[in-house]
This record gives C-alpha cells, sequence and structure tokens, in this order.
C-alpha cells in the first residue's frame, strides 16, 4: 500500500496517474498547499523540500519518496510497468521525463504565475514564459509526427508530459497548429486510468473553467501558495 500526500496540481497528478496506471493500492492524503501544510514539521520529515507530491511505502518500510518524476521512476521500477528494462529504451523514458521536469513544467509553471497570479500585469514576463512553453510544445510535436508515443511504448514520460500539457489553456499557451500534440492529448485523455487519476484529489475541471467565483478563489489560493 503507497500512501499519496498530494494536491490537484500538474504535479500531484503525475504521482497519481501513475499509480492509477500501474493499478497499485494507495491511499490519499490531501495536502492543503494554501493553508502551508506542505511547510509543517510532520511532512517535512516526508519531503523535506516542502511540496508535493510525496508518497510512502508502506511495503517497504515506510521508504518515502519525494519529487514527483523521482516518484514515477520508483514506481516504474517497483511494478516492471510503464518503463522498458533495456539500456536504452529506459534513456529514452528518462530523457522525456526529464525534458517534462526541466523544461515544460518550469516553464508553464511560470507561465501560469505571472499569467494568472502576480500581483500585477508583467507583459515580458508572460511572453517570455508563453513562448518558451510553445518552443517547448513544438518540440514534442515535432517528436509525436513519427511516434505514437514520446519514448516508443506508452510510459511514464508520457504521463509526465501530459499532465502539464493538458493545461495549455490556463496559461494561455497556444497549440494551434499542433495537430501531432493534439493527437496524442485527446488519445492520452481517453485513457480510464488517466481520467481517474486527474481527479485525486479533487477535480479542478470545473471550479477552474473560466473566471467565476471557483476560479477567482483557486486564483487568490495560488497567489498565497506562490509567497510560500
Amino acid at each position: 500500500m503507497i500512501d499519496l500526500y498530494t494536491s490537484s496540481t500538474p504535479n500531484g497528478w503525475k504521482a497519481s496517474v501513475a499509480l492509477e496506471e500501474m493499478e497499485v493500492p494507495y491511499e490519499v492524503h490531501g495536502i492543503s498547499l494554501s493553508a502551508g501544510t506542505q511547510k509543517e514539521p510532520w511532512f517535512l520529515k516526508i519531503n523535506p523540500n516542502g511540496r508535493i507530491p510525496a508518497i510512502v511505502d508502506r511495503d517497504a518500510d515506510n521508504f518515502a519518496v519525494f519529487e514527483s518524476g523521482a516518484i514515477m521512476i520508483y514506481l516504474a521500477e517497483k511494478t516492471g510497468k510503464f518503463m522498458p528494462s533495456d539500456v536504452k529504451g529506459r534513456s529514452r523514458v528518462i530523457q522525456w521525463l526529464m525534458f517534462q521536469m526541466g523544461g515544460i513544467g518550469p516553464m508553464m509553471g511560470q507561465a501560469n504565475v505571472f499569467a494568472r497570479y502576480w500581483h500585477e500585469v508583467y507583459q515580458p514576463a508572460i511572453d517570455r514564459y508563453r513562448n518558451e512553453s510553445r518552443r517547448l510544445f513544438e518540440v514534442l510535436n515535432n517528436r509525436l509526427a513519427d511516434h505514437e508515443y514520446l519514448a516508443g511504448d506508452y510510459s511514464i514520460a508520457d504521463m509526465a508530459n501530459w499532465c502539464w500539457v493538458r493545461t495549455y489553456p490556463w496559461p494561455g499557451v497556444s497549440v494551434d497548429g499542433l495537430d501531432h500534440l493534439q493527437r496524442w492529448i485527446d488519445a492520452i485523455q481517453e485513457r480510464p486510468a488517466v481520467q481517474r487519476g486527474v481527479k485525486v484529489p479533487t477535480d479542478l475541471a470545473a471550479l477552474r473553467k473560466g473566471d467565476g467565483e471557483g476560479a477567482k478563489t483557486f486564483i487568490e489560493n495560488a497567489r498565497r501558495i506562490v509567497q510560500r
């Protein structure tokens, strides 16, 4: 049994989608980022960096793993699923996983901050992070032009990138003309395990839609998180 400490963010979904896809039993512990739960001493014992997600593997002497990519690798190796066993195949998956962790995630994250959560409009920053996110989308699109998935068969690399790319409307990153990327987004969206995973611990689809009261509340909470 896995204890999953998470919130409804792209990085959080990476862990919950992986757990659902790998059919690993897990118990969800929702972490309130706006309340600062991730900075409480008990949680820092699990993740010294004070971020979500984190897991504790009860079946391995309560072994704790933090960092979303590290969690995905751990689960893939534990279950033997969604990660090739050969050196080259494993490397391809990890390369595209690192692409998400070093590029897609940070750039889209900053696009979110400046386009949605910053206390004032600073257009140069908005443009910089939207444009860089779009450039990275184009890299994915080019790869997917002649590959069904990023690293051969469907893998944790696809899960990780998809959990971020799917949110492109929120920071305002365009996917116009990226037909291969859109095909890939839609295909992964159809997977039942993925659909379950992105509703953990909360389904944000309705809350964050448009500019209604739910979206305004979400933005206010996110602004508090940015300062932590």
